[in-house]
C-alpha cells in the first residue's frame, strides 16, 4: 500500500474537488469522490468506493477498505480526476 499514490496527486486530485465539486454536507463531491478536511485542515480526506483515504502530516497516507476491488475502482477515479486536473492546467 506504501506510495502507491504519489502525495502531489492526491493533492492535486483535494484541491480540484474542492473547486469543482458539488457542495455537500460533508465536503464536495466530484466524480463519485468526495474531499473534505478535518477542522484544523492537517488532514484531508478522500472517500469513494467504499475507500476512505486519509492523508496527512508528513505527506503520509493511509487507505480503509473491505476489498482489493474498492482500492482498484477508487484509484481509477483518482487517476481520471488527476488528468483532468493537469489537463486544466494546460
Amino acid at each position: 500500500m506504501k506510495n502507491e499514490i504519489d502525495s502531489r496527486q492526491i493533492l492535486a486530485v483535494y484541491e480540484y474537488i474542492q473547486q469543482h465539486g458539488e457542495a455537500e454536507e460533508n465536503g464536495k463531491l466530484f466524480e463519485g469522490i468526495r474531499a473534505y478536511s478535518d477542522p484544523d485542515g492537517y488532514t484531508i480526506y478522500l472517500e469513494g468506493s467504499a475507500l476512505l483515504l486519509r492523508f496527512g502530516f508528513h505527506n503520509t497516507y493511509h487507505m480503509d477498505y473491505q476489498h482489493e476491488k474498492n482500492k482498484e475502482d477508487f484509484i481509477n477515479k483518482l487517476n481520471f480526476i488527476y488528468q483532468m486536473a493537469n489537463e486544466a492546467k494546460d
